[in-house]
């Protein structure tokens, strides 16, 4: 065969590889509402910054915000501005961010592993449960592990042939990884590349890494600016509120209710990784003869740090420990020929889930002991749309036949069952569940963008209300005549008018 005949028998796969997962990352980004707290604060301090003209500093319903770094902030706004103010435009940052991603582990593992090895890589990002999440919510997470992948990729770059334009381009990276989310963008990526330095006994490259002159004048030149600017214009405040509360205080203390037990993340990691955590035990199985390879041994380096230090902190989300999933999802691909059929009953069982998911919401919120989302969930059934049963039970009747064709290797079985469970997520169940969790607060902003009356939210919330409303809406009590947003268990003894309410989300006017 003619080497062009080669190169176009060779496209048709390459757009397949290509392709689900592209689907899997856009398919529905725009349908489900903002969902409250991280995408309502992130997004309303973005249409804050644009209504403000204020590119510098970020500002949440009048107030200033501290939580995170602009350059998230940036590209929402730029993307906003390019295309409108709503939920695609917002999450279309993470999304893109996803795309480098998922691109930059397929390139590291293609010039290692080889190209199928690559594939299988690309399609775990693309499709596991915890990353999907993240590259289509419009926050900062997907974003930051953009930039810790390409850094901890290129330190082993730097690493394997000591070449200074691969260091160079960790320095940028972490330089933007600090614009993103503070001083983890630096802090793994050190860790990684110290203990790897001192394992291998190679202290002559690990000084090199850590003193580059150059570098150091990169990163200072991408990231010092802002936080200069920050300093002069914030002072205390910004100390206060970015360094010592959101970096600090997140490891030693547990903010805004979110903490957990030691063993936390050991059992978040395996559902995150879902459905491809049915290969962790074929993983776990060479984790010795993997600690004897430098690679392998730098990847397990990177994870289990994350791992363990995000264990020890006070705060516990589930999507910190995905900071290290990257090197997880790496050597995942490369053992993913050794899954063995039967461990494909854990792909298998989340797809039984979904089509009995509004029946399981209706009789969690009747054990709820919080009126709010009592009243949220009692909606679950009455919300799911008309191909919602049909469509999530064909899914789980097509996995069961996928599962089941023993003439396919059982991880080409995994990767149709992944990017069944992404698409079905993306198209059918994620835009029903936003809306049983947060259509009420869209629908409730946009009567008051409508009405082009002042609101503000009472007892609750919401930030995403404001996004909506296309207007700051303070915390705090309304005053006579003015409209408020608030739950159906923190209503007021004022005398008042009730406007709209669905589930718990009541929105109302006081009188007097």
């Amino acid at each position: 065969m003619s080497r062009i005949a080669l190169t176009a028998a060779a496209q048709p796969r390459a757009w397949g590889v290509w392709l689900l997962p592209l689907l899997a990352w856009f398919v529905g980004l725009g349908s489900p509402p903002l969902f409250d707290v991280d995408e309502g604060a992130f997004s309303e301090a973005t249409r804050e910054l644009l209504a403000s003209g204020d590119w510098l500093s970020t500002w949440l319903l009048g107030v200033p915000r501290y939580d995170k770094p602009i350059l998230i902030y940036w590209l929402q706004a730029l993307a906003v501005a390019a295309l409108g103010l709503h939920e695609w435009a917002l999450r279309l940052p993470s999304a893109l961010a996803a795309v480098g991603w998922g691109w930059a582990v397929w390139a590291f593992a293609r010039q290692r592993w080889g190209a199928a090895t690559a594939e299988r890589a690309l399609w775990i990002v693309a499709t596991a449960l915890g990353p999907w999440i993240i590259a289509r919510a419009a926050t900062a997470d997907a974003l930051l592990n953009l930039w810790l992948t390409l850094a901890c990729l290129d330190l082993w770059r730097f690493f394997e042939h000591g070449q200074r334009q691969p260091l160079w381009r960790v320095y940028l990276w972490v330089g933007l990884g600090l614009l993103t989310k503070g001083p983890v963008a630096a802090l793994i990526p050190a860790a990684a590349g110290t203990l790897h330095g001192l394992l291998a006994r190679d202290a002559r490259r690990w000084r090199q890494a850590a003193f580059d002159p150059l570098g150091w004048l990169i990163l200072l030149a991408v990231a010092a600016p802002w936080y200069l600017a920050m300093l002069l214009t914030h002072g205390q405040a910004f100390v206060e509120g970015f360094i010592l509360r959101h970096n600090v205080q997140r490891f030693t203390g547990t903010l805004e209710g979110h903490g957990g037990h030691a063993l936390y993340y050991l059992v978040a990691l395996p559902l995150l990784l879902l459905p491809w955590s049915a290969a962790l035990p074929a993983v776990l199985a060479r984790l010795r003869a993997d600690l004897r390879q430098p690679l392998a041994r730098y990847l397990w380096l990177w994870a289990g740090f994350v791992l363990l230090f995000f264990s020890l902190s006070g705060t516990k989300l589930p999507h910190y420990v995905l900071y290290g999933a990257t090197p997880l999802m790496l050597l995942l691909a490369q053992h993913l020929p050794a899954l063995r059929a039967p461990w494909l009953l854990l792909a298998v069982a989340p797809m039984a889930l979904w089509p009995w998911l509004p029946t399981l919401l209706v009789a969690l919120g009747a054990r709820s002991a919080d009126p709010y989302y009592a009243a949220q969930l009692a909606l679950a059934q009455t919300l799911a749309p008309a191909h919602y049963g049909p469509l999530t039970w064909g899914a789980l009747g097509l996995a069961c036949a996928v599962a089941l064709a023993r003439h396919w290797p059982a991880w080409r079985r995994l990767q149709a069952l992944a990017a069944l469970q992404a698409l079905l997520l993306g198209a059918v169940v994620a835009p029903w569940f936003g809306d049983v969790l947060q259509g009420a607060v869209r629908h409730a902003g946009t009567l008051v963008r409508q009405a082009q009356v002042s609101a503000v939210l009472w007892r609750f919330d919401a930030p995403s209300f404001a996004v909506y409303a296309q207007a700051i809406t303070p915390r705090r009590e309304p005053e006579p005549g003015e409209w408020a947003l608030t739950r159906l268990d923190r209503r007021p003894d004022v005398p008042h008018t009730v406007l709209y309410q669905r589930g718990g989300v009541v929105l109302l006017r006081r009188d007097r």
